[in-house]
């Protein structure tokens, strides 16, 4: 398992095991947008703002990178276009979640926790799954996993929702 190398189109099939209902993938949409403004907040909330606008500049450009040699060109734009909205988002809206006098760091990492800790919880209204057996041996559970599913469940989301959402679920796990 690669992060800098996907076969995105795999990781999609491996995806759509347990994510072949729109709601939940809806659902982890929103929790996703909740994980990343918490993630611009905390960034741009650093004791030294010059420092934290750059850190997230240069995670983002190794972020894209990483994306844009890996997810079909289509998904990469929809990718790019979310996640700047919510960056622009957090930066210009006034009185939104990233300015510092309306929500603590702290806040921040509260709400990270709860965001992650809600796409966890949906599953409970959308228990199908397929069998992943096929994919067992090339996704092996753990941390390695956690973090390739954490940079390409945004991507794999967006495929869904805005491209792959009217197919029958029987085509997509084919």
């Amino acid at each position: 398992m690669n992060m800098w190398q996907v076969d995105f189109h795999e990781l999609y099939r491996r995806h759509l095991c347990r994510h072949s209902a729109w709601g939940l993938n809806f659902y982890h949409f929103v929790a996703v947008l909740g994980v990343y403004t918490s993630l611009f907040g905390l960034a741009l909330q650093s004791a030294f703002q010059p420092i934290g606008q750059g850190f997230v500049a240069a995670v983002l450009a190794a972020y894209f990178m990483t994306l844009a040699c890996n997810v079909p060109a289509k998904v990469f734009m929809v990718t790019l276009l979310v996640v700047f909205a919510v960056l622009a988002a957090v930066l210009f809206v006034p009185g939104f979640l990233g300015r510092r006098d309306i929500l603590p760091a702290w806040g921040h990492l509260l709400l990270l926790v709860t965001w992650h800790r809600c796409q966890v919880f949906q599953h409970r209204f959308y228990p199908d799954t397929a069998d992943m057996s096929a994919f067992e041996a090339r996704y092996k559970k753990g941390f390695a996993l956690f973090v390739l599913l954490a940079v390409y469940e945004l991507p794999l989301l967006l495929n869904f929702l805005v491209y792959d959402h009217e197919q029958p679920a029987e085509i997509r796990r084919g």
